[in-house]
Order: structure tokens, then sequence, then C-alpha cells
């Protein structure tokens, strides 16, 4: 006999949505609903799979499907919401691609919170923060994340360094040199944060306020000199693997 086919199928698209999940119909419209029905060419009957950052992940049914709305019978739930590491990237805002990419890789990576941070050599000040929540909405419908990272607004240094939680670790990436950063990760357990620094880095007034924060940890990324949103990536993947979810 064949086999059965597995349902739903590897190809069913992925949304999410802003609204808690629950069992029954849902309407769906606006670009939403022009993806679904334009894009992919949604039909009655076709699966989606949604998620809302809250409930987690559920599987949809199209019942009716019309050129600018659709409604979907919204039939169980796969997974609940998965568990965050207690990680913020706090990184200093970059030019547009560049910015964007650091947003989609720290979703991809786990993070649970995206801080931008103004610095005195910080290229742009005013990062669009719902563009960078828009990028990481796209990479966790691609990855199969059903948590997003929150985006908070951006805040100046030394307001940072000023409200900085006591139990929070700050792991900064110090171009001058620090502990390699696995071994200082390995070593300091429990809410973490990593602090990366624009094109330029740190000047050195910078440096010695971050330094004077007791909660701060210079830490080196290796031989290589790395773009600030390399280095992001770098700093985060090392601390998943010593101290997230990766162990």
């Amino acid at each position: 006999m064949p086999a059965t086919p597995a349902w739903p199928p590897q190809s069913t698209p992925r949304l999410y949505v802003d609204t808690p999940l629950a069992l029954g119909a849902r309407a769906i419209d606006g670009p939403a609903a022009h993806y679904l029905a334009g894009v992919m060419r949604m039909k009655v009957g076709d699966p989606v799979k949604l998620f809302d950052d809250t409930t987690g992940e559920w599987l949809a049914v199209a019942t009716s499907v019309g050129r600018r709305d659709l409604v979907l019978d919204v039939t169980e739930c796969l997974r609940p919401r998965e568990d965050v590491p207690d990680l913020w990237l706090c990184a200093a805002p970059l030019k547009k691609g560049r910015v964007d990419w650091m947003a989609e890789k720290a979703c991809e990576l786990g993070v649970a919170r995206l801080v931008p941070v103004v610095t005195r050599r910080t290229v742009v000040d005013k990062p669009n923060t719902e563009r960078l929540r828009a990028h990481m909405i796209e990479a966790a419908e691609q990855c199969g994340r059903t948590a997003l990272p929150e985006v908070a607004e951006p805040v100046k240094l030394p307001a940072l360094l000023r409200d900085w939680p006591a139990e929070r670790a700050l792991f900064f990436a110090d171009e001058t040199g620090g502990m390699p950063a696995l071994e200082a990760m390995t070593a300091r357990g429990g809410p973490a944060a990593v602090l990366i620094g624009p094109e330029g880095g740190f000047d050195a007034d910078e440096r010695d306020a971050i330094r004077a924060l007791p909660q701060a940890v210079g830490i080196a990324l290796g031989p290589r000199i790395l773009r600030a949103e390399t280095a992001a990536a770098a700093a985060v993947s090392l601390w998943m693997a010593a101290a997230g979810d990766w162990r």
C-alpha cells in the first residue's frame, strides 16, 4: 500500500498573526491575505500554519478564499510557544541592510530581546524598529520559531548603563582585548546580554564607563577584526553554546 502523505505537508505556508490564536474560524485580511491567496495561491481545503508569539503554533485550513480576504478554520495546536533563553542583544544601530541582517540572525539564533544602543560613533541614531520587527517576523516564519524577540526603543549608552539590571551579566565586545568569549560566558550563568559597538567601536570614555559597571565583562571574539553585525552573530552564538539552549 502507498504511504499516507504527511499532514500537514512540508510545503505548508507559515504565517505570524498578531493576536492570540484559538480553535475556530479566523478571518485574515490585508497583506497576510494577499500573501496566502495571491502569492501562495491558497485554495479552500489547503492548510496553513499560524503562530502568535503567545500560545504557540496552530494548524488551520482555508474554508473561504476571496480576492482580499479569507477565512481559516483553526483546527489544532501543533506545539506551544518555545522557551527562550534569557539573552539580550544590545547593539549600536547600523546602516540599512546590515542592521536588517543582524535583526534576522538575532531572531534565528534565539535572542529574547534586541536593544538598539546609541553611542558617540553610531552612524544611525534613529533606527526603524518597526522595520526591524518585520524582518524578525519574516525570519521566524521561515525558520520555524514560535517566539519573537522583543524590540526595545533605542537608548543612549549612558542611560543603558545607568539602568542596567543588577542580576544581568553584560558581555561587551572589547576590541582592545578581553577574556576569551567562550570562557567568560561559560564561567557566568544566569540572565545575560551581549553589547556590540558601532562600526568605529566604542570611544575611550565609553569603554571606561562600560568597564565601571560591576556586571560588565569585556570579551574577545578571536584574532580577526569583525564587522559589527558579524561580531553580534558570533557573540550570540558563543553564548548559546556556553550558557543558552545549544548545550
